[in-house]
């Protein structure tokens, strides 16, 4: 369970603004705490920036321009966060596993996707417990995503 502030022992439920990581008092919203829409932005370009050169992840994505998975990866992570809910509002629930069941996901693909997002990451300059918070999603993300040798 976890301790509330006034002491009571109910937990609160894994969501955006509280995905589990400690962050339970009332308004907390990890979304505004990292700086919103720039920081999300920035993140997935700088991730897109180096899947764009991967010759095992480019493939992967097949709009002949990176921009409409951008634009997915984008208000995903910024709904998850607690941000605007544009994604479910578009494309409906996030299915990740079953979205990503087309595209052959090995070790090697999730070993390079986590390359690029690492990179992605530290570009943003968080405090280390954001930090820490956002990786350790990300991380347990791509090892879920993994559907071939």
């Amino acid at each position: 369970m976890t301790e509330t502030p006034h002491g009571q022992g109910a937990a609160l439920p894994l969501t955006a603004s509280n995905p589990g990581t400690g962050f339970t008092q009332p308004g907390y919203n990890f979304y505004e705490v990292v700086g919103g829409h720039d920081t999300f932005v920035k993140l997935v370009d700088v991730f897109y920036d180096g899947v764009a050169d991967d010759p095992l992840m480019r493939p992967m994505y097949p709009e002949e321009d990176l921009g409409p998975a951008k634009e997915r990866l984008l208000l995903f992570l910024e709904q998850y966060w607690g941000g605007p809910k544009t994604y479910g509002e578009q494309r409906g629930h996030p299915r990740l596993r079953m979205r990503h069941m087309p595209f052959q996901v090995s070790p090697a693909a999730r070993d390079a996707w986590l390359k690029h997002m690492r990179t992605a990451v530290d570009a943003l300059e968080l405090p280390p417990l954001q930090e820490q918070t956002l990786w350790d999603y990300l991380d347990r993300a791509a090892h879920s995503m993994v559907n071939s040798a």
